[in-house]
Order: C-alpha cells, then sequence, then structure tokens
C-alpha cells in the first residue's frame, strides 16, 4: 500500500461545530509555553500548584533564575532570585539552550503532588459513598467490583498499608459470588475477579484460595480456544481479553503460574481466527490478521485491531519473531495507513469520519500498539505516527463525555504517560499532569454522568487510579488499556 496514508480517509475530518460536541476546548497553555517555577519557589510552600519545577543547575541556567518560556522577539527575560539582583535577557540561541536547561531538569513539584494526594482521599470518600447504591451483581472490573478492588490493589502497591490489601479482598469476595459464564474475559467476564481474586490471595498469602481462583481461571480455556466457539477475539469480550488475564497472574504472581503452553493455545487461536478472516477478505497481503466483532471491523482498542494486536506484541504472549514479522507487522502497518489528516484513526475500516478521540475508538487506544510495535519492531514510522496521536489527544482530548477510561479524559492521559516512557520528552509528562488537573475537577465541568458512575472504566475510580499512578513512577501499566492493575506485560 506504500507509506502513504489512505488518501481516502485523509482529507476527511469532522465539522468544528462536531468537535465542539465531543470535546471542550483544551484551555491549557502548549508545552513551549509552560510554566517553570525556580527551585526555591513557592511550588514546596503552597504558594503555587504548577505541576512542574524547572530547577536551573550550574552550567545550564544562572542560578535562582527562573525561566519562563515566552519568547517575544527572540528575547526571553529571567526574574533574579533574593541573591541575584541582576535582570538577565538572552538572544535567541541563549533562549533556546536555557529553555532545553529547563526541560531537562523539569520534574513534578511537590505543591501538585500535594494536591493530588488531597483529592484522592476526598474522592475515595465519595466514591464509597456512592458505591452504595451501585449494582450488587455487576462483578466486571469494566463496571463493577473487580475493578474497585483493582483500585484498592493500587492503593495497596503505592501507599503499603494493609488495610487497602484487605479492603481488595472484600470486593474480590463479592464479585466470586456473582461469576455466572457468560463471558471470559478480564475487563467484561469470569476472568478478571479470578485473575484479580488469585492475586490478591496470593499477596495475603492465602495460597489455597489463590490456587483456587487459578484452577477455574485455567477451566474457561477451554472454551476460548475451542475451533467450535463463538467467542470472537477483541478485548473487552474475546480472547485478547482472556490472554490479558493470564498475562496479569504471571506478571503479579510470577513466571509460569501459566504455563507457556496455555498460553501458546490461546495465542494459537487469536492468530488462526485472524488469518482465516483474512483469507475470506481476500486481505491476505496488506493485512494478514484481520478481526471483527458484531460483523464489523474495528480498529480501536476495546472491540478492534489496536487491542488484539498490543496484546499478541506483549513479551509475556511469546509470539514467535517470525510470526510478528510475517504477520503482526503488516496487520500494524495497514492500520496505520488508515490515519487521518488530524492524526487520529477511525473507529472502523469503513468508517470515514473524523470523529472519536476515545481510548474504545480513536488515537488514545491507537497511540499504545504503534508505540509497542515501535518497540518491538525498532521503526521510526510507529514513534512518529504515535506522536500524531498525542497532538490530536492533545488537542480534542478533554472530552464531554466524561473522565474516565473507555471514553473519557482519564483514559487519554494514559496516552501521554506512554509517550512520556517511551520518548523520556517532559512535553508528554506535562500535558499527563495538565490532564490529570483537568480529572482533579472533576463535576466541574458539565460532562455527562454516565450510567455507572463510580466504576473504573467508565467514571470515577478512573481517574483515581490516573492520579494514583502518579506521572514519574515507572509506567508498569499494560498498556493503553486499562492501566488498570498497573499490569507491566
Amino acid at each position: 500500500m506504500g507509506e502513504n496514508m489512505s488518501k481516502r480517509l485523509r482529507l476527511v475530518t469532522a465539522s468544528e461545530a462536531e468537535m465542539e460536541e465531543r470535546s471542550f476546548t483544551n484551555p491549557f497553555p502548549e508545552w513551549d509555553q509552560g510554566v517553570f517555577t525556580a527551585a526555591n519557589s513557592p511550588s514546596d510552600g503552597g504558594g503555587s500548584t504548577e505541576p512542574f519545577d524547572g530547577n536551573g543547575k550550574p552550567g545550564k541556567l544562572p542560578s535562582g533564575v527562573a525561566v519562563k518560556d515566552q519568547l517575544a522577539g527572540g528575547v526571553a527575560s529571567a526574574s533574579s532570585s533574593s541573591h541575584h539582583s541582576q535582570d538577565y535577557k538572552f538572544n535567541s540561541y541563549q533562549c533556546v539552550e536555557a529553555l532545553k536547561a529547563a526541560r531537562s531538569h523539569a520534574k513534578v513539584s511537590e505543591a501538585f503532588k500535594k494536591k493530588v494526594q488531597n483529592k484522592i482521599k476526598d474522592l475515595l470518600q465519595q466514591m464509597e459513598e456512592g458505591l452504595k447504591t451501585a449494582d450488587p451483581h455487576d462483578f466486571s472490573a469494566y463496571t463493577g467490583w473487580t475493578g474497585i478492588a483493582l483500585l484498592y490493589l493500587q492503593l495497596h502497591r503505592v501507599t503499603g498499608e494493609s488495610s487497602h490489601l484487605q479492603r481488595a479482598l472484600d470486593y474480590v469476595k463479592r464479585t466470586l459470588r456473582n461469576l455466572n459464564g457468560r463471558r471470559v474475559t478480564f475487563l467484561c467476564g469470569d476472568a478478571g475477579p479470578l485473575a484479580v481474586g488469585a492475586v490478591v490471595h496470593h499477596k495475603l498469602k492465602n495460597q489455597a484460595e489463590s490456587q483456587e481462583c487459578l484452577t477455574r481461571l485455567l477451566q474457561l480455556q477451554r472454551c476460548v480456544v475451542s475451533s467450535d466457539s463463538d467467542i470472537p477475539d477483541e478485548l473487552l469480550y474475546g480472547r485478547a481479553g482472556y490472554l490479558y488475564a493470564l498475562l496479569y497472574v504471571n506478571k503479579e504472581i510470577g513466571p509460569n503460574t501459566v504455563d507457556d503452553a496455555v498460553i501458546a493455545k490461546v495465542v494459537g487461536a487469536i492468530l488462526e481466527s485472524g488469518k482465516n478472516l483474512s483469507k475470506e477478505e481476500k486481505k491476505t497481503e496488506r493485512c494478514p490478521l484481520l478481526y471483527e466483532w458484531h460483523k464489523k471491523q474495528y480498529v480501536g482498542a476495546a472491540h478492534g485491531l489496536a487491542g488484539i494486536y498490543y496484546m499478541l506484541m506483549q513479551p509475556g504472549a511469546k509470539v514467535s519473531q517470525e510470526v510478528l514479522t510475517e504477520l503482526v507487522r503488516p496487520s500494524v502497518d495497514y492500520v496505520r495507513h488508515k490515519k487521518f489528516r488530524s492524526g487520529n484513526y477511525p473507529s472502523s475500516l469503513s468508517n470515514e469520519t473524523d470523529r472519536l478521540v476515545h481510548w474504545c475508538h480513536g488515537a488514545p487506544g491507537v497511540v499504545h500498539v504503534l508505540l509497542m510495535a515501535h518497540k518491538v519492531f525498532k521503526e521510526e514510522k510507529y514513534l512518529k505516527d504515535a506522536v500524531d496521536c498525542g497532538e490530536v489527544i492533545w488537542q480534542r482530548g478533554l472530552l464531554r463525555k466524561g473522565y474516565g477510561i473507555c471514553h473519557g479524559t482519564a483514559g487519554n492521559g494514559y496516552s501521554f504517560l506512554s509517550l512520556y516512557h517511551a520518548t523520556q520528552e517532559k512535553k508528554y509528562l506535562y500535558r499527563a499532569c495538565k490532564f490529570a488537573e483537568w480529572c482533579l475537577d472533576y463535576g466541574t465541568h458539565g460532562c455527562r454522568i454516565p450510567d455507572r458512575p463510580y466504576s473504573l472504566f467508565e467514571e470515577f475510580s478512573s481517574h483515581l487510579h490516573m492520579l494514583l499512578l502518579g506521572p514519574e513512577c515507572p509506567f508498569c501499566y499494560a498498556s493503553f488499556v486499562l492501566r488498570v492493575p498497573s499490569l507491566c506485560l
């Protein structure tokens, strides 16, 4: 197909009115206008809650100088500290060098961290109160009690407090009483509660209970790999979602907790399904692995190609280099060529409208598979396309739908964390902080209220998760996805 994006898609964009209906205008300054404060500024004392500190160091910036990246006529001024009364002025070259230095030493300010910590306490109280009226039978990670258990598991990981682990166990017990056997995935099926239950019991040294959860989890494999099964392949309801559960357990409990042979069978079923549909659609050369859900070939993370390809490229899936090169890479490239001029991606292969900027449909889900492809195949084209995703998310990612992971601002904010950890460019850390800052003002923007407002993927606990991950922590999170269980697959 060549390196050019699809001609029939590149010129199709939504109107400004449609964009406004779906997202808020981003009120935050661009990174190149970003705010820095000196080490001795109020950032530690409560006088400022700007997310970043930019600390000058000898030989890099004049000592005590607070540089603000506001270029006016090629000149930037720097205010002096109490020890430096001289006003510094730089020519454009010096200004750029000073800005580089400030960027290289930027970090999340203590005041901003404190603001986040305080907000987490408030939001937890609101969440617990709201959960009193939640559906007692919803056990899923997506909208139910398993998602809350994951939140407390993350709280335990961050704080070390045993009470949070015990709280996670309380919610796990509630989920395990309500399993129905209808679905098999981590997010929306039995596999999620069983995997999280195995992990929580393992951390509490309840080995018998942990093993029971594992046994039940592995029993689901039979229907997942059966050739007679009508299970799809996507992440929310399909085989990729079951694979996620297996890899999560191996990551959290230990390698080989789930045997490689089990994982290989699931991966094999996903590959065969993709090859079969590609052959039926006569796309074997262009897209060797093709998938559909409800007769539609979705692109995004939730139901589409991005989520499936992402899971196949996980190291824990142990897909051979030959398969990655001959099947996965050209399939990822096929998705790349569907990119809109804006940097966004269609919700499905048949959709030519540039509308949705969600984790489930659009650039916020695709960015993660592009970054994984860059990591696996070492080709810059994937990183370039991921950077393009970051730009459209920054422009259109503050969503009116709410604050959740699936189709909300928190899910979009994870994109910047992934980009930051892939590139180490502070611009993305800044952007992640700004999206987190937006989520700190939960409920003040006039966003829509979802059906399950306290759930992990639709709303409340999702942005709590984002705040808990912390933009400076090693980004051990599976993905895009979820960034839910702090999974580093």
